[in-house]
């Protein structure tokens, strides 16, 4: 699980300057060296929690770190010397009683490899021995970028080629891409490298659209199957009939009503449905059948039900 510097020092995002300093002076009591002699696990405790507090009591650095959210990422775009500069750790420890750096206490110097540890005397400004260095970030993958599109269910069905033009920095940067078949709403196309631009020499990040599927007024789908509602008459139903239905390739096709079809029958139409995203074949069309009940009738038409009526129908 990824280091969290407020964690660290038992605090959460809302803490104000002040609960930092008395969290990290209580902790401080507790895990310094000097208060755990010959303990490597206190030194390191100790080591995390100065660290949380170099970068959460400096404003600048505190906002740089949400943005980043956790240790290791900041960790991986900064340094020792970066995250303790502009930081006099041996003061901060004198103020909490630790005494006088070059009175005995030991004093906290960071190290070439990019750790840091303890000594006698000194300040951390000769972390180097005096020797001036350079430290260059590690290079990073560039931002990450979301792009919502709505697509109708023909394409979702058929696939579809699109043009977007995504704003990077002073120009704009058209981008072609082709939208798979047989892909659903909340799936992701990933655009390798089309996202912001790397970081100290990193790779660029990548673009994800987000795929949602617009209503559509006849047809709804079902994972690969399509559902389309056809309405026939009481007659038809009873007595049979052929009826056109629309595909969602755009053809029609003619299917048969057996007489004595019962209201919301469902009847399949093998093949007719969406091409499977990943693997082969297609799902299904099925076609509801709904039995219009008439609502008004003519004085002949009632004659006649009641003359059916009569004969038991």
């Amino acid at each position: 699980m990824p280091e969290d510097y407020y964690k660290m020092l038992g605090l959460d995002k809302k803490a104000t300057t002040e609960d930092i300093k008395k969290a990290y002076r209580r902790l401080a009591m507790k895990w310094h060296p000097d208060k755990n002699p010959n303990n490597k696990a206190a030194e390191e405790k100790f080591k995390k929690i100065s660290e949380a507090y170099a970068v959460l009591s400096d404003p600048k650095k505190r906002e740089e770190y949400d943005t980043f959210g956790s240790a290791d990422q900041f960790r991986q775009r900064y340094t020792q010397e970066d995250i303790f500069r502009g930081f006099d750790l041996n003061d901060i420890l004198r103020s909490f009683g630790f005494g006088d750096a070059g009175g005995g206490a030991r004093s906290f110097r960071t190290t070439r490899g990019g750790g840091f540890t303890f000594g006698q005397g000194g300040s951390f400004s000769d972390i180097f021995d005096g020797e001036p260095q350079r430290f260059s970030r590690a290079p990073q993958k560039g931002q990450d970028f979301d792009y919502n599109l709505s697509i109708t269910l023909e394409d979702s069905a058929l696939g579809a080629e699109r043009k977007l033009a995504l704003q990077k920095d002073d120009s704009v940067e058209e981008i072609n891409f082709k939208i798979p078949p047989g892909i659903n709403s909340g799936k992701k196309l990933r655009l390798a490298g089309k996202g912001g631009p790397g970081i100290d020499g990193g790779p660029p990040g990548d673009l994800y659209i987000n795929i949602t599927i617009v209503p559509h007024p006849i047809f709804a789908r079902d994972g690969n199957d399509i559902h389309i509602d056809k309405i026939i008459t009481f007659s038809q139903a009873v007595l049979g009939t052929s009826i056109d239905v629309p595909t969602i390739e755009g053809s029609v096709k003619r299917i048969k009503i057996p007489p004595g079809t019962q209201n919301n029958t469902k009847i399949r139409m093998k093949g007719f449905g969406v091409p499977r995203l990943k693997g082969s074949g297609k799902g299904d069309q099925f076609v509801k059948i709904i039995v219009d009940i008439p609502k008004k009738m003519s004085e002949r038409q009632i004659e006649l039900v009641r003359m059916l009526a009569e004969e038991g129908f």
